[in-house]
């Protein structure tokens, strides 16, 4: 998923997590910190919540069920998945991937592991901290060799 897909999903999910919350448009755009005209424009599909939006609108609504359902648990996770691609962050420590994730492999040390619903990748590290993510288990694998490649140096 590339940001673009991952903003025009998030998109088409605004009116059923505002109506999820029980919210108006009017109050669904002050949390939101947009115009009312703004969200009813992204609510028809004639504009957008732009990456910033997306990233506003997932942690104001961290507790959302469609989310949750449309991301394959935390929003977070994505967010981090597609901020960071091509970085090198020190990620916080997970719960090891109990829910939403599922082993697709064992590689150089780390636990390799698939989203059940977003399919992206992230590696754990023993502690189960996540080394790095990506929507392309080839680039896992390839991180993982170049941060072996400098633990060695």
């Amino acid at each position: 998923m590339t940001r673009d897909q991952f903003i025009h999903a998030l998109n088409q999910q605004v009116k059923l997590v505002r109506t999820e919350y029980g919210f108006t448009q009017d109050a669904m755009a002050k949390a939101l910190g947009i115009s009312k005209k703004t969200l009813v424009e992204i609510e028809k599909g004639r504009s957008s919540l732009g990456w910033t939006g997306a990233v506003a609108f997932c942690t104001i609504f961290s507790g959302s069920q469609v989310l949750a359902g449309l991301l394959g648990g935390e929003a977070r996770d994505m967010v981090l998945a597609l901020a960071f691609q091509d970085l090198s962050p020190h990620y916080p420590k997970t719960m090891g991937g109990k829910v939403w994730w599922r082993t697709v492999d064992t590689y150089l040390g780390c636990q390799i592991q698939q989203n059940i619903i977003s399919q992206h990748y992230r590696a754990l590290n023993q502690e189960n901290e996540r080394v790095c993510s990506s929507f392309e288990l080839d680039q896992v694998r390839r991180r993982l060799d170049i941060l072996q490649g400098e633990a060695a140096r």
